[in-house]
């Protein structure tokens, strides 16, 4: 019989053993090429918030990262944590906000209670696993969470994107005169803009059109096209390219324009998107998180922007969700990149707005890249201010005081600035180095 001392060493032994093996975990062990697609209702008022699960979906294939799966590039505002149901190891994580946690911090969610929908994509799991989603309030402490537990084998998780729609005749049309029409086995056509250099590392982006008719669809790839390009105009994006793969989606409205409430007109759109969120007149977003992602099921995606058909200056961004931006206007380019920056890399406004409802306070470093409150500056810009490229600017978030930015002006704060400053152009290069290399 071994003695407590050698029980003791042969059980750190084995801890060790099993931690080399977990560290060297790859992604086909842990995973199969196919997306969990997790739908959820976010409800409550700013004193109280629930989670709900509403339906558990599968894809047939994984477009999102396979290294660093148990990593997170930046906090967000809320995250998702996968866990091997047996071992509790942490195998995946994600972080994001969303348009229900921004609603948190207006009046009316101090009288009203309201529901969200709200949906994410994780690769899907080849054993059980728990899911926890956790909520963060403005000092970064977690203000609401659930943890549920799925099983790769449950009859009850869909398949979507595996079937075939044919595409009507205009949106046929529209796809051959690109040259790169795909509609078999997914769910909705798609044309190819760019091609990553290598489609196994790269950042996957879909366009999706709304308040785009049939007939239009040739509008919506010319206007995907100039976003594409004024995307990459843009450094880091211009030197990085090749790391992006990019397709427009073909998914027509009824109606052409987009919902303008604050003007008394409601359209019949593919999002059913409108302007006047939060009765703020610019602000454009869609609540319909499952219908579009039931528009994209099956097809190559992970970010996503929606271009809308209207001249009606606006737009709206949300981290790792999606973002939505007006076509018919001169500021097109602008805001659409703008939206981006914050879809896809988590970037803050950094413009005041009046200085009501603050979000940022000084006992809090913000989990955004571009923004500080001073609370722990160490690990934002600093390097940039040592070389002169940088330093501290008072202003930002919304607000005149108590948050600083890089740089006088941004593609973040200004329409008019043609490029994002160098604290941006830092975070964005990587976060394309966290997803690709």
């Amino acid at each position: 019989m071994k003695s407590k001392r050698a029980q003791r060493l042969a059980a750190a032994f084995l801890m060790l053993c099993c931690g080399l093996t977990a560290g060297a975990q790859t992604f086909e062990e842990w995973f199969d090429d196919r997306t969990l697609r997790l739908d959820y209702v976010f409800a409550g008022d700013a004193s109280r918030q629930e989670l709900y699960v509403d339906q558990l979906s599968q894809l047939p294939r994984w477009f999102g990262r396979r290294t660093r799966l148990a990593e997170l590039p930046l906090a967000g505002n809320g995250q998702i944590t996968v866990r091997a149901h047996r071992s509790q190891q942490v195998i995946y994580r994600h972080a994001f906000s969303t348009l229900f946690q921004e609603w948190l911090a207006t009046d009316e969610a101090k009288h009203v209670r309201r529901s969200f929908e709200n949906v994410f994509l994780v690769p899907f799991p080849r054993d059980t696993v728990d899911v926890t989603v956790e909520l963060f309030d403005f000092h970064s402490r977690v203000q609401a969470s659930m943890t549920h537990t799925v099983s790769p084998t449950d009859i009850l998780i869909s398949h979507k994107g595996e079937g075939t729609k044919t595409p009507h005749a205009g949106m046929t049309n529209a796809a051959r005169g690109d040259g790169q029409r795909r509609t078999r086995g997914f769910q909705t056509p798609y044309v190819t803009l760019q091609q990553a250099a290598d489609t196994t590392r790269c950042i996957h982006i879909a366009y999706v059109p709304e308040g785009y008719t049939e007939e239009q669809m040739f509008s919506f790839l010319d206007h995907c096209r100039i976003a594409m390009e004024a995307l990459f105009r843009h450094e880091p994006f211009k030197a990085m390219r090749a790391r992006f793969n990019i397709i427009a989606l073909l998914a027509p409205s009824v109606d052409s324009g987009v919902s303008e409430p604050g003007n008394g007109l409601w359209l019949n759109t593919a999002l059913d998107s409108h302007f006047d969120t939060f009765y703020s007149q610019r602000y454009l977003t869609t609540l319909h998180l499952k219908r579009l992602h039931d528009l994209l099921a099956g097809t190559p995606y992970e970010h996503i922007i929606i271009l809308a058909n209207t001249s009606h200056y606006g737009g709206g961004g949300i981290y790792n969700s999606y973002n939505l931006s007006y076509t018919g206007g001169e500021k097109f380019e602008s805001v659409v990149v703008h939206e981006f920056g914050h879809s896809f890399g988590g970037l803050a406004d950094e413009y005041p707005y009046g200085d009501d409802d603050p979000m940022y306070f000084s006992d809090t470093e913000p989990w955004e890249p571009n923004l500080t409150t001073l609370h722990d500056f160490s690990s934002k810009w600093q390097n940039l201010i040592d070389d002169g490229r940088a330093s501290l600017i008072e202003g930002g978030g919304y607000l005149s005081k108590g948050v600083w930015r890089g740089k006088e002006d941004c593609r973040m704060r200004t329409n008019e600035e043609p490029d994002f400053c160098p604290v941006c152009q830092q975070a964005l290069r990587r976060l394309i180095n966290f997803y690709t290399e």
